[in-house]
């Protein structure tokens, strides 16, 4: 038999552990059973939730997706940003595939903050299956619950009947495109799914009878059925679905074939490379305008290497003015505008008269290809470039009385001015340092 020696110490140690171990595991116990309630919370009552360095990686090993703001106390975006979050906590808990909302004292938890790389306030990040992405979008509570749910969503949906078809649309937020593939692998969209998943809804339906081909007007499969819900507009494509066609037909269905041009929609055209063939009219809501439109959409279809889009005088006057028209100008006036600085008009097609418009549109096009255009610039450098393209050449002289008040509000509010100018400006993140002393910055989209 051996026999070991145990000394006095190593006894009134094990003895001590024996006692205290039991307190130690009811207290690791307690500490998950409060964590879980205030999960369980989160989810029930939809509210934001906190957390700090002691409960964030159990809240994101916990739930599948959760959007975190990281937030500084003093930032003012911050401010602006919370109830914004407090309205859309409710309505992402709540859907099929939740998404918890919540938020950290970045600025009070440093080693946290510095842990998911955050140097500017607010920072915001969905954590899917506890892999964080980068929140880039929106703000706007209605916004941010539309393209939330782009990111949990499934890449592509697999349909397998009408109703699930019926369903799927009607799910579908009518803020993105969508598009069925009928009678195509589910691999000829995958990859194109994935690139393109946070712009556009994708699906295949693999049964579906003779009334869905009826209802969205196609005759033969393979087909893709692209949808724009919120401009009641769908298209077909028969292919060919060789990956570079086909991602060419993706990337121009993403906008409609007329896009109304307004604030938000000028956001939709930084990712497009295509010239826009910008149609000029008195007034959107006019019956002619919309006997107009579906010339422009005939137009568009023919023309897919360019965007067709329309904006009224009455409607958007600050950004209709860069491109020198005025409440004389003789309007509906169409040009080709490249999205920055350049546009061009047509010789010879100055305006479009009520007769025979599509023949004019076509005969502007013509003219365009050939060539015969006079190139133009909607703004002109630094500070004055700007006032031209936001106010319009006329207002020029009055706002230079009052810039030093203008550059005064625009510090005092910190927001970004509205430029017609580029793509690129459009929808930028803008930063402020709002204390001096701290290394991070107070941003916001």
């Amino acid at each position: 038999m051996l026999w070991r020696y145990k000394s006095p110490i190593f006894c009134k140690l094990t003895t001590t552990v024996s006692i205290l171990l039991p307190f130690f595991l009811a207290a690791v116990a307690a500490t998950a059973t409060t964590q879980q309630n205030q999960f369980a919370g989160a989810i029930e009552n939809g509210k934001v939730l906190e957390l700090d360095e002691s409960n964030f990686d159990a809240a994101i090993s916990t739930f599948d997706y959760i959007f975190v703001d990281f937030y500084a106390q003093w930032c003012g975006h911050c401010k602006r940003l919370a109830p914004e979050l407090e309205k859309v906590a409710p309505v992402l808990a709540g859907l099929k595939h939740p998404i918890v909302v919540a938020k950290v004292d970045a600025d009070k938890y440093r080693k946290l903050a510095n842990k998911h790389d955050i140097d500017g306030y607010p920072t915001l990040k969905i954590f899917m299956h506890g892999v964080p992405t980068e929140y880039h979008g929106p703000r706007k509570a209605d916004l941010l619950v539309r393209f939330l749910k782009k990111f949990v969503a499934q890449d592509v949906a697999i349909l397998s009947s009408d109703s699930a078809i019926k369903e799927f649309v009607e799910a579908a937020d009518t803020h993105f495109p969508i598009f069925i593939g009928f009678g195509l692998n589910e691999s000829m969209i995958s990859n194109l799914a994935v690139k393109y998943k946070k712009k556009a809804w994708f699906s295949i339906a693999k049964d579906f009878s003779d009334e869905t081909m009826a209802f969205y007007d196609f005759d033969k499969v393979p087909a893709l059925v692209s949808i724009h819900p919120g401009y009641n507009e769908n298209n077909i494509f028969y292919g060919p679905f060789e990956e570079n066609f086909f991602e060419d037909y993706i990337k121009q269905s993403l906008l409609p074939l007329a896009l109304p041009i307004n604030q938000e929609t000028l956001k939709l055209l930084k990712d497009d490379e295509r010239k826009i063939a910008l149609t000029i009219v008195e007034d959107e809501s006019d019956e002619k305008t919309k006997d107009l439109v579906k010339l422009l959409k005939a137009a568009a279809s023919a023309n897919r290497d360019l965007v067709f889009g329309f904006v009224g005088f009455k409607q958007f006057e600050e950004f209709v003015e860069s491109f020198e028209v005025y409440k004389k100008t003789q309007l509906p006036k169409m040009v080709i505008w490249d999205g920055n600085e350049k546009y061009f008009s047509v010789v010879g097609s100055d305006s479009i008269k009520e007769d025979d418009q599509g023949s004019q549109i076509t005969r502007f096009l013509e003219g365009y290809r050939e060539g015969s255009v006079i190139e133009k610039h909607i703004s002109g450098p630094s500070l004055m470039g700007f006032i031209n393209s936001l106010f319009g050449i006329r207002t020029v002289y009055i706002l230079i009385f009052v810039v030093g008040v203008f550059i005064l509000i625009l510090t005092l509010t910190k927001e970004e001015p509205l430029r017609v100018g580029t793509r690129e400006d459009v929808d930028h993140d803008s930063s402020s340092t709002s204390q001096p002393v701290r290394r991070v910055t107070d941003k916001e989209d």
